[in-house]
């Protein structure tokens, strides 16, 4: 079956936080990450049946849920999930919140890869406790991680939980099991517990194929817990519903009960259909969609090839944002980003947003129909030329 990315869905009125923020209809949003792509036509089909059925109470979460969360992650990536373990809650986010409340007391450290997704830092901040930067390495072009920093960063006794975004935002890496199962020795070693940022999963391109960390080995999956949802690859962050796995029963209880100290215990039932829709039924669209956004990618690499050739494109193994380094412009990323929207109204993210090791940078989200990336990369060429 041939799927459409490339029609345009008028999305400004529809209260889109990406499209709805600026008033100004010529702004091209390539900021906020979710996709201007329809989802797979198998949810939407299931939404409709759910929506003719006219009645929207509290929602049980039935055993097909949970059934089509571990045969996904079974037979997609290889790892071996059991029912029990899976906590549902209404976002990522809030996921990382409640786990951080559950393992840590204020004053405590959480350890971060930066630059990283920038909601980290908020979660970190609002329970209480400290950022420890573990700054990745940047060098040649790519990113890498410093294991030396690491361990030392770990042997601090407040040190808690390491947030591990994989695949990484806003970098563009896809760990390899090598790089997981050094992260996972020295977290073991130094008693630090992993809570794996896993939402981008499903979005990686040639060979650069993810690993679950807490598939490892036993013991990862002991001292860890995974954070997962399909909002980003089938584009339903609207939806809120994502899932907590965690394979410890003690642990699970306490992030259980910090859910509810938070108040997002409850998913709606859209979230709950679309998702039982999606791993049970989008396969097929899910690898249509990577395609296309890896010729997306090819096409923003030939134009700053041919246009921008001073500016470096990071390589993208995940996700669909774009990592572009402009430092050779001597306009720092918050300068930057404000001329691209006054100038010629377009909403690019700084690197300053993401800590430590973004300033220079800007992300670009490309999970968008060929002709307004097009029109995009026009837009940045007019400003960075």
């Amino acid at each position: 079956m041939k799927y459409d990315f490339d029609t345009i869905v008028p999305r400004r009125g529809t209260s889109s936080y990406k499209w709805d923020t600026s008033e100004e209809e010529n702004t091209l949003p390539m900021w906020v990450a979710d996709m201007d792509f329809r989802t797979a036509p198998d949810i939407i089909e299931a939404l409709q049946e759910r929506v003719m059925h006219g009645v929207f109470g509290y929602t049980k979460v039935p055993d097909t849920y949970y059934d089509a969360v571990v045969r996904w992650f079974g037979n997609r990536h290889r790892w071996q999930v059991d029912s029990r373990w899976i906590v549902y809650t209404s976002g990522v986010v809030p996921a990382l919140s409640a786990i951080i409340k559950a393992l840590t007391e204020p004053g405590d450290k959480v350890i971060v890869q930066t630059p990283a997704y920038n909601c980290f830092y908020s979660s970190i901040r609002n329970n209480g406790c400290e950022l420890s930067a573990n700054k990745l390495i940047y060098r040649d072009g790519r990113y890498t991680i410093d294991f030396d920093d690491l361990e030392a960063k770990t042997v601090n006794p407040k040190a808690k939980i390491l947030l591990l975004c994989n695949p990484h935002n806003p970098v563009g890496r896809v760990w390899t099991p090598e790089e997981l199962q050094r992260i996972g020795d020295i977290c073991l070693r130094n008693k630090v517990f992993v809570v794996a940022d896993e939402i981008h999963c499903e979005l990686t391109y040639n060979g650069h194929n993810y690993t679950p960390f807490a598939s490892l080995s036993e013991h990862f999956q002991q001292n860890s817990v995974t954070c997962i949802s399909p909002s980003k690859a089938f584009n339903l962050a609207g939806l809120q519903i994502a899932n907590i796995i965690a394979a410890d029963e003690e642990l699970r209880r306490c992030i259980d009960h910090a859910i509810n100290i938070n108040e997002v215990c409850d998913v709606n039932p859209f979230g709950v259909i679309a998702t039982i829709a999606a791993y049970n039924k989008g396969g097929r669209w899910l690898d249509a969609l990577r395609k296309y956004l890896w010729k997306n990618y090819e096409f923003l690499c030939h134009f700053f090839t041919e246009r921008l050739p001073q500016y470096h494109v990071l390589p993208l193994e995940g996700t669909y944002l774009v990592w572009v380094d402009c430092r050779v412009s001597g306009i720092g990323s918050d300068d930057m980003t404000r001329q691209l929207q006054e100038q010629q109204h377009l909403m690019v993210n700084s690197g300053t947003m993401y800590g430590p090791g973004g300033e220079g940078f800007i992300r670009l989200n490309i999970a968008c129909p060929r002709t307004l990336l097009a029109d995009g990369l026009e837009r940045i060429a007019r400003v960075l030329k």
